[in-house]
């Protein structure tokens, strides 16, 4: 964080308005990036996606219900964990409460995990959600969709994002006695770091035309930011992100009465 700097209200308004114009510029390249996505090719889904929901084994079709657009939030919980990813957890907090106005514009948002359907309908139920959220238990769509990776893979270097990853630990912030992040949430889901980091968070959109299937986007690690509404309130306080700490969040149920 920058010092503070103390002035007067005619010298925050001059500020303010030269700050308004990098903004609008933001914005103007926010929607031109939008515009990208939209015309990135179609890639047509070859190969038979299942999952397990509480409505029975679901095929990527079923998923749609019937709209021609899907998005799957790639939540981190693998079959071995006590409890999801803190940080999915926390954006599943802030998407949670949309999902009615997505499907009534034509989309459907699912969340998408590795641990069976029993567990994430547990914890679904302690945090209060009312997503859909499908196990791909039964099958290799995580893998599919680079957000799970085998352990011969993490010691050999992963692609993720696009990227190639030539350490296995992908945050590299600190917490007291500098033990790392994923150590930290690993610790918080009851498994061990390599397993924890096994998973990948990510979003994915996919398209419905008829009968034909089609994979249009996909974005993974800093990428979905984008999404962490929890974010987009702190960077505009005076502090910002205030993260030197390290790991300062946890899941909604796991703070005191005197932080409410």
């Amino acid at each position: 964080m920058t010092a503070r700097r103390i002035g007067t209200r005619q010298e925050w308004l001059a500020a303010r308005t030269t700050l308004l114009e990098a903004e609008k510029e933001l914005t103007r390249n926010s929607d031109a990036l939008t515009q990208q996505r939209q015309e990135l090719p179609s890639v047509p889904i070859d190969r038979a996606c299942r999952f397990d929901t509480d409505e029975g084994t679901a095929s990527l079709e079923d998923l749609f219900r019937g709209r021609s657009q899907l998005l799957i939030y790639h939540f981190m919980y693998g079959p071995d964990d006590h409890a999801g990813c803190p940080s999915c957890s926390m954006i599943a907090d802030g998407f949670n409460g949309f999902t009615v106005y997505l499907a009534r514009h034509d989309v459907m948002l699912w969340a998408v995990s590795r641990a069976p359907l029993a567990k994430l309908e547990a914890y679904k139920q302690r945090m209060g959600w009312t997503f859909l959220w499908a196990s791909s238990h039964p099958s290799d769509v995580n893998a599919d969709f680079n957000v799970f990776f085998t352990e011969d893979q993490q010691g050999e270097g992963i692609d993720n994002n696009y990227r190639r990853e030539p350490v296995t630990e992908w945050r590299a912030g600190k917490v007291g006695g500098g033990e790392s992040t994923e150590t930290k949430f690993a610790a918080m889901c009851g498994t061990d770091t390599a397993t924890y980091h096994r998973d990948r968070p990510g979003l994915s959109a996919f398209a419905r035309e008829d009968d034909a299937f089609y994979h249009t986007y996909s974005t993974y690690a800093r990428d979905v930011d984008a999404i962490w509404g929890m974010y987009q309130w702190l960077d505009r306080t005076p502090k910002g992100r205030n993260e030197t700490g390290g790991v300062w969040w946890r899941r909604h149920d796991e703070y005191g009465a005197a932080s409410k």
